[in-house]
């Protein structure tokens, strides 16, 4: 009855096994979106904020990976040092994924106060200029958003670009598609996107914050909610494993307890 047990633990084992395999590929996707898109609004947002989870995502799917990796051999093998390095290991994963839910909340918080901040200085560095980093950033966020300005188009005629050109237009990403003989002038407002850049720009921002909070919730709920828990249905073979299982947090790691402890 003991060993059938076993048997059914180790079986889930390499199952569970094969999911952080796959949750380490999502997380290092996700990490790597964060990486991609913060690309295009670096100006607008501070490297720290928003690099900072999405290093500690890709670091939990590397590690992901490792613990795959150890926890197949040594499930295989039969290894209880190498399952007991599985069951630290699978603790510390948890507790980094506590810390990047707690530092996504705290810098989604700070998004809005830091672009407000930022925004006002890179629309004021615009000088139309492809080469020109600010430049392309400003129209390549006007165009994506559809937007123009910080709050809107008029926002144009107090910069130093919109004084020199002294045309009365602004630039033409900010014309919509459908206008196709637009040319950025103030005179036809229709022609552009009356909805400002800074609001958009935060929600964009809080958006693939929460990509991470959502990805380190998701795999949380793997470890705690798992099919681990169909072996603990029937109680284990001592009451030593049974305390152990009680008081292990999660059914992913009280399988774990049920195999270490029997085994011992």
């Amino acid at each position: 009855m003991g060993q059938c047990g076993i048997t059914s633990s180790k079986t889930v084992l390499v199952f569970l096994n094969l999911i952080f395999w796959g949750a380490a590929g999502i997380l290092c996707y996700v990490g790597a979106y964060v990486f991609i898109t913060y690309d295009d609004y670096d100006h607008f947002f501070e490297d720290v904020y928003t690099l900072i989870p999405a290093v500690v995502i890709i670091a939990v799917g590397a590690l992901l990976f490792i613990i795959g990796l150890i926890g197949c051999c040594a499930t295989i093998r039969e290894s209880r040092c190498g399952l007991a390095t599985f069951v630290i290991i699978l603790l510390l994963v948890f507790v980094t994924e506590v810390v990047v839910v707690v530092l996504g909340y705290v810098y989604r918080a700070k998004v809005e106060n830091e672009v407000d901040r930022s925004i006002q200085k890179v629309y004021k560095t615009y000088n139309g200029t492809n080469p020109d980093a600010a430049s392309r950033a400003i129209d390549y966020v006007q165009r994506q958003l559809h937007c123009c300005g910080i709050h809107n188009y008029s926002d144009w005629e107090n910069t130093d670009w919109f004084k020199e050109t002294k045309n009365q237009s602004v630039p033409l990403s900010c014309c919509i598609e459908t206008a196709s003989s637009c040319n950025g002038s103030l005179a036809h407002p229709s022609d552009l996107y009356a909805e400002g850049c800074e609001a958009l720009v935060v929600k964009k921002l809080q958006e693939i914050m929460m990509h991470v909070i959502w990805a380190a919730l998701a795999f949380a709920a793997i470890q705690n909610c798992s099919p681990a828990q169909l072996p603990l249905l029937e109680k284990p073979p001592s009451s030593l494993c049974w305390t152990a299982c009680t008081w292990s947090p999660g059914p992913t790691l009280a399988l774990l307890t049920v195999y270490l402890v029997s085994e011992g």
